[in-house]
């Protein structure tokens, strides 16, 4: 019993006195990584995203005005009834496009059946040479010279409201002024008229326009009349002016332009037409 007990009690502490075996931990060598399929992402075609874009613009929660919309002549007697306080209130036409990344600001003059007042004085400046510079001058042009001008336009020595060139500096001037005069709308172009060889003409037909312009995210503003004229007055305005912008824009064509071009010109889709004044809320018009 005691040789029994002896043994056990010397058993007990070798193994507590020897070392134990470190704990091996064994790993699968296959790759965890290689199990799993990786999940490829489909790539959409253009025709795919628009079909996509539609969809979430259709489940998009719509503007509280959205279907609201009158007549031209029932918004004119809502904005009448509103502002009866102010007589001299002014009704301001508010067109907004679909302008694109990239396009160019929509941008014109025009002269409406009715000033709503008086026209600013624009301030002209001219890219002429020779007897073309002595026209412009006679024609009652501001500012009048050659490609020189181009760095008193970029230092900002120069201001003017509309800038013409001739046909023959064009090409001169274009390197070195389209990215300064481009985002202002101020470029000559051949489309809107300003690069011309008639400067006594266009400066005769500015004396009795105005000069209207969109902003960078294609919304056009422009004061159409007072509440004291009449709504026949006012009427006229707001269809000259919408008129002018669709050809501006693209949306509409004279029929001059049709036969003589196939090419599609670029258009900015007007998408909402909307009349409004000081005190009353802006209403989309219907039938224009």
């Amino acid at each position: 019993m005691s040789f029994s007990l002896g043994l056990l009690c010397r058993q007990c502490c070798h193994s507590i006195l020897s070392p134990r075996p470190a704990l091996v931990r064994e790993f699968s060598s296959t790759p965890i990584l290689a199990l799993r399929r990786t999940k490829k992402i489909p790539v959409l075609s253009k025709k795919a995203l628009a079909a996509k874009a539609r969809k979430r613009a259709a489940k998009a929660r719509k503007h509280i005005y959205e279907n609201e919309k009158m007549t031209l002549e029932s918004a004119i007697d809502v904005i009448r009834a509103v502002e009866v306080a102010k007589a001299n209130a002014t009704y301001e036409l508010v067109i907004k496009t679909a302008m694109s990344r990239g396009s160019i600001i929509p941008k014109g003059r025009i002269a409406l059946h009715r000033e709503t007042k008086a026209r600013p004085e624009d301030r002209i400046l001219v890219f002429a040479e020779g007897r073309q510079a002595e026209e412009a001058k006679s024609a009652g042009a501001h500012i009048v010279g050659g490609i020189e001008l181009a760095d008193g336009i970029i230092s900002g020595k120069h201001h003017a409201t509309t800038i013409l060139c001739s046909t023959a500096l064009i090409r001169t001037i274009t390197p070195k002024l389209g990215r300064v005069l481009g985002p202002r709308g101020l470029m000559p172009s051949e489309r809107r008229g300003t690069v011309t060889d008639d400067f006594a003409g266009y400066l005769r037909r500015l004396s009795g326009t105005t000069e209207w312009k969109g902003d960078k995210n294609g919304v056009i503003r422009m004061p159409i009349g007072k509440l004291h004229f009449p709504i026949e007055d006012i009427v006229k305005n707001v269809k000259q002016f919408v008129t002018a912008v669709k050809r501006v824009t693209g949306n509409q064509k004279d029929t001059e332009e049709k036969g003589k071009s196939k090419s599609v010109k670029p258009v900015n889709a007007i998408t909402r037409v909307m009349l409004s004044s000081t005190q009353a809320p802006s209403i989309q018009i219907s039938d224009i």
